[in-house]
């Protein structure tokens, strides 16, 4: 018992010290508020699309009326539905997408391919259930002045008491793990994270570093790009970009669970000594203080964590479009949340939508080399004109 108690006040000074980064957070994104002064952004909007006829239209509608996008490229990755059809009914480019090579997740290469098709420089990916706000992709194309790879933190669309309580405790792991978006200081490449439903670029750069092609063997593709970029000098950027862009991930709580749980660990771009204390994080701050709850025997560091992890519910709600009670009852869940991250790490998942693929061979650790058939990369951060590359 001594010796758990010391892990678990291990583990609360390391959640501590991850929370405390939230008082030095960076400012969210925000809409620009005046025009450019000089040349107006001009950004291509790529979308990876597979079977989503039902949740692709708000997503195109939205990216088709924002001023700064002058067009919008749907990779339709070989879907069995309509998906196509009503791309090109709203109006985007659709390009028809060949299969998966070899090795490469079928999204990677979806992307891959449409950042090929794009014809601006300004680059951003969005997941189709992506609902982007007016000024998102001109704020995001501002903050490429700061930084080489932008991701954001979304509002989430989440219905049901189960449901957001479930997505909310599945959340505070990577909380927990990670400490909260818009980090003042950047993190060790490592340990860096980003969210694949939005990312912004500059398509030159991206094509040089290789990135895509690089994680291409990679399930958490984003964190895996974000990782081996920032290791290669790439400023990264994570922000919290909540009102401008919401995300409709999940239709049920089992959603949540299979869909969500299935990349929450980040096997494959963790190593096993983080992934070790990443669950021990989990276990021993967030679901020991409710299992000890529940059997009438917390201590005062229990009662000490769980009060925190109240505080946290309740700055969580802000990271949902439409916050209920699930949000403040998700701490109850923490244990499942815990166990769902330990299956999935010692079980990980390699199929999506109805494709299954092997065991990934892509090394995201930071320096080094990765090969493709037709190219070896070691890549490197990224040059432009008028940008001090010894930043």
């Amino acid at each position: 018992m001594a010796i758990l108690n010391t892990l678990q006040a291990a583990a609360a000074v390391a959640v501590a010290v991850r929370l405390a980064r939230g008082r030095r957070r960076l400012p969210p994104l925000t809409a620009p508020r005046t025009p450019a002064p000089t040349t107006p952004a001009r950004v291509s909007v790529v979308i990876p699309a597979r079977d989503e006829e039902e949740r692709l239209g708000p997503c195109l509608r939205a990216a088709l009326a924002d001023p700064a996008v002058t067009e919008v490229v749907v990779v339709d990755d070989e879907s069995r539905d309509g998906t196509a059809k009503l791309a090109a009914g709203l109006g985007a480019r659709v390009v028809t997408g060949t299969p998966p090579p070899e090795g490469w997740v079928g999204k990677q290469w979806a992307v891959q391919q449409g950042i090929e098709a794009a014809e601006n420089e300004v680059v951003v990916t969005l997941d189709a259930d992506a609902r982007p706000a007016p000024g998102l992709f001109g704020a995001l194309a501002g903050a490429l002045e700061e930084y080489d790879l932008v991701s954001v933190g979304p509002r989430f669309v989440c219905e049901g008491v189960a449901e957001q309580a479930l997505h909310a405790s599945f959340l505070t792991t990577l909380v927990y793990r990670f400490g909260p978006i818009g980090p003042s200081a950047p993190p060790a490449p490592h340990r860096a994270v980003a969210n694949g439903q939005c990312l912004a670029f500059r398509r030159t750069a991206m094509l040089d570093a290789d990135g895509f092609a690089r994680v291409r063997g990679n399930m958490a593709d984003d964190v895996a790009l974000a990782r081996i970029l920032a290791g290669g000098g790439w400023a990264v950027g994570f922000l919290d970009g909540g009102g401008l862009l919401e995300v409709d991930m999940h239709d049920s709580t089992g959603g949540v669970w299979r869909e969500w749980g299935r990349s929450l660990s980040l096997r494959d771009v963790t190593g096993p000594g983080w992934q070790a204390a990443d669950l021990g994080v989990v276990w021993l701050a967030a679901a020991l203080p409710v299992l000890r709850l529940a059997a009438g025997r917390p201590t005062r560091l229990d009662l000490g964590l769980l009060t925190v992890r109240l505080l946290l519910a309740g700055a969580l709600r802000g990271s949902y479009a439409r916050p209920g009670p699930g949000v403040l009852l998700s701490p109850l869940l923490d244990p499942v949340a815990a166990l769902r991250l330990t299956q999935a790490t010692l079980r990980p998942v390699r199929h999506w939508r109805g494709r299954v693929y092997p065991a990934s061979t892509t090394d995201v650790r930071p320096g080094r080399t990765d090969v493709r058939p037709d190219r070896v990369t070691t890549g490197g951060r990224p040059s432009r004109p008028g940008r001090n590359a010894a930043r």
